[in-house]
């Protein structure tokens, strides 16, 4: 470091990446942001004026040569994490990456292996974590409130409709990967064990526009699963449901139950003779994780500037890539997939 705060490098400054950006240019102790890549010139003009920043590159392997990059936030299409993770790690960066970590179990191990190889620091994005409500029903869980944990379950919807590299299900690995993701780390999370088997059925119901060019994208998937503890796991997903930003959690056990997450914005509720009740709807997943973000954020740079291990490893974001590949192999054969022999 060249100074008393890690200098911070924004990899891609598209909607995910803003939300970085703007934590670390206003909000992070002991960080700045000092630069971004961004290869499209419209969005890196944009963000460069949201942040305040004038320095810019548009090959993120020039802000790889930049003294005052000690590390990256990596949040570009997943396609691309392997090889800027890796090119990270050997100039010396420590890593915050986006989820999904990759698009492969073999991709996650090279990068993994690169940074434990250059003595930097790697975390993955799964900001739920981070999240004070789901960090207090997992306190809740350890203490025993609902004795012990039977089954697990966790969805992620969202409105928008998919970008077109998304349809692609080589260049995305689908909204398992891209949705579920942070459902798939919260069983790991709540279950404290890893997935055994896996069984998923997907369909696309929404994207009539995706069909011809695209037939293996799927706009709703569901997911079961069995643990190696012996805990069950159930994953609902789906993207382009229009009607708000819908993340849920529910916690079964012998003696009780958890719940986390409503999709009602807030607790207000109008009522009037022509509408009935109404309540406005989470609008975006911007709106819901803005606190756990920033939390996820001051957690990499503590990690890094006190050399504890980070909240969450690279091994994390491995095992959920595992998983995801299981169930698109599991929606393409028609069969339960186990995790063992995948």
């Amino acid at each position: 470091m060249k100074s008393d705060k890690l200098g911070v490098g924004l990899i891609g400054a598209g909607r995910a990446g803003m939300i970085h950006g703007l934590n670390f240019a206003k909000g992070i102790k002991h960080a700045m942001l000092v630069a971004i890549a961004e290869p499209d010139d419209e969005i890196a003009e944009q963000a460069c004026r949201e942040l305040a920043l004038d320095r810019r590159y548009r090959d993120y392997r020039q802000a790889l040569e930049d003294d005052a990059v000690d590390a990256v936030v990596v949040v570009t299409p997943t396609a691309y994490h392997k090889d800027i993770v890796v090119a990270a790690a050997d100039a010396g960066k420590h890593i915050l990456c986006e989820k999904p970590m990759a698009m492969t179990v073999s991709e996650c191990d090279e990068m993994i292996a690169a940074t434990e190889k250059n003595d930097v620091f790697l975390q993955i994005g799964f900001m739920r974590r981070f999240d004070r409500s789901f960090v207090y029903a997992k306190e809740q869980v350890q203490q025993g409130v609902i004795g012990d944990v039977v089954l697990v379950k966790s969805l992620t919807r969202g409105p928008s409709i998919p970008q077109r590299w998304q349809y692609d299900i080589t260049k995305s690995n689908g909204p398992l990967a891209e949705v579920n993701s942070h459902d798939i780390d919260t069983l790991r999370w709540f279950t404290e064990s890893e997935f055994e088997q896996v069984f998923a059925i997907a369909g696309n119901y929404r994207c009539p526009e995706a069909r011809e060019e695209f037939p293996d994208f799927y706009d709703n998937v569901v997911m079961t699963a069995t643990f190696a503890n012996g805990m069950q796991g159930s994953i609902d997903g789906a993207v382009s449901v229009r009607y708000g930003y819908d993340a849920r959690l529910e916690v079964v056990g012998t003696e009780g139950v958890v719940f986390v997450g409503r999709l009602d914005q807030s607790g207000v509720v109008v009522c009037n003779r022509s509408a009935g009740l109404n309540t406005p709807a989470v609008e975006s997943w911007r709106n819901l994780f803005t606190e756990a973000y920033r939390f996820e954020d001051q957690g990499f740079v503590d990690a890094v500037l006190n050399g504890t291990p980070p909240a969450v490893s690279g091994n994390d974001g491995k095992m959920a890539v595992k998983v995801v590949n299981a169930g698109n192999q599991s929606i393409l054969e028609k069969k339960p997939i186990k995790l063992n022999e995948y």
